[in-house]
């Protein structure tokens, strides 16, 4: 069986970045390992075992790059209204919401936020193949 677990970022300020994953997209620090030089901190879903890692290098203080081969993370939501308001009431800035419907056949619902380090997030409403 293979099953997929988390995904990595890098994240320039511990604390900014979990509470931005915390009070936008509701996830929770399931642990936290902190090593010499780098702390790792998992965070997920209550309803998910799938992992957001947290990558913390201690002696960097400077923005990451990230380049021009990084594309964004995913979420499905049941309301994107509700998810737009409450990340604009956390302070945040969504993009605006669009209705991805080429042909007139409806694909997704979404907008895109950037995390604290600039990473890309889709949230996508839930229907269609998002489920």
């Amino acid at each position: 069986m293979t099953k997929l677990v988390h995904s990595m970022i890098r994240a320039l300020n511990e604390a900014r970045s979990v509470q931005f994953y915390q009070d936008t997209f509701g996830l929770e620090v399931v642990d936290r390992l902190d090593f010499e030089s780098f702390t790792l901190v998992y965070m997920a879903l209550p309803t998910s075992t799938f992992e957001l890692e947290l990558t913390i290098n201690k002696d960097r203080d400077t923005p990451y790059d990230l380049g021009d081969g990084y594309g964004h993370l995913a979420l499905v939501v049941d309301d994107l209204d509700v998810a737009h308001a409450k990340a604009t009431q956390a302070g945040e800035s969504p993009g605006s919401i669009v209705d991805f419907r080429p042909g007139g056949t409806p694909v997704a619902k979404f907008f895109f936020i950037k995390d604290p380090d600039g990473y890309q997030i889709e949230v996508i409403e839930k229907g269609g193949r998002f489920k």
